[in-house]
């Protein structure tokens, strides 16, 4: 049997900790803050983060170097015969289809599968990839696997602040000046890697409640009768994800609901005190 290595980015939301216990290689993504690029958990933590952000300043994503994701595959393949790499979806970053590109010069023994997902939902992509590579499936069985249930989860979320849209053009600056002025939440879906809106309302608690109804509705209809894993995830304060997992374990008791910080490259587009919520079908 062929020793397949599983390589993810910090973009899952993964912590260093998280991937050593299950051994999978973590690729820290990139981000710059004032025109200075720093890396994922590496050169700068969360907390950091926020706090240039409190002090205004200027963020964005960027792409890891190629020498800087072959040289993981290197290392990762001087132990292992194959890897399969499971990058944020290509819908939300070129980083995806470069790796596709970089992926041609190993000869076949790097697969990079873009299922489709980021965050909570491509975690448990990782530890699906883990469950059937331990269930004795070959790479391109597992990479088979993970398009085919691409499209099996669903990730709502609330931003606190609309600046942050506005400033990635998600909405003008007059929709953000109205919605403010109104107190107007947008609750945004991330389904098969597009950020989309989902619905309007005023005020966060009409906000979380749209949320875990739209759980809801999806757990009656799209994954009626299957294995599904519902998780939540916050930017910023961690009291505030705490609470809001607790609300949402409250609202669905026949499920664990685990919490996630979620990760810099969705940081840098929604700003802190974001609160989401969502389930992925268990592959």
């Amino acid at each position: 049997m062929q020793k397949i290595g599983i390589i993810t980015d910090t973009n899952s939301g993964m912590t260093a900790k998280e991937a050593a216990e299950c051994g999978v290689t973590l690729m820290p993504m990139p981000f710059t803050v004032n025109g200075r690029e720093y890396v994922e958990n590496a050169s700068m933590d969360s907390y950091e983060f926020f706090e240039c952000l409190a002090g205004g300043a200027d963020v964005a994503t960027s792409q890891p170097s190629p020498e800087s994701v072959m040289d993981c595959w290197r290392e990762a393949l001087k132990t292992c015969e194959r890897v399969i790499y499971i990058p944020m979806s290509s819908a939300l970053s070129g980083s995806c289809q470069s790796a596709m590109l970089f992926a041609e010069d190993f000869d076949g023994r790097v697969i990079v599968v873009d299922n489709r997902r980021i965050s909570i939902s491509q975690k448990q992509s990782v530890y699906d990839a883990l469950r059937w590579r331990d269930d004795g499936l070959d790479a391109e069985a597992i990479a088979a696997k993970l398009m085919d249930t691409a499209l099996d989860a669903s990730i709502y979320l609330t931003v606190d602040d609309l600046k942050y849209l506005k400033k990635g053009g998600r909405i003008t600056p007059s929709v953000a000046a109205i919605a403010t002025v109104l107190n107007i939440k947008p609750v945004l879906q991330i389904q098969g890697g597009r950020l989309d809106t989902y619905k309007k309302v005023r005020g966060l608690h009409a906000a979380q409640h749209t949320m875990v109804e739209a759980v809801r509705h999806d757990l009656e209809t799209r994954f009626a009768g299957t294995p599904v894993i519902l998780r939540t995830a916050y930017t910023g304060d961690a009291d505030v994800g705490r609470v809001w997992n607790a609300q949402v374990q409250a609202r669905f008791p026949e499920f664990t609901v685990t919490g996630d910080p979620l990760p810099i490259s969705i940081a840098c587009h929604v700003g802190p005190g974001t609160l989401a919520m969502g389930l992925m079908r268990k592959g």
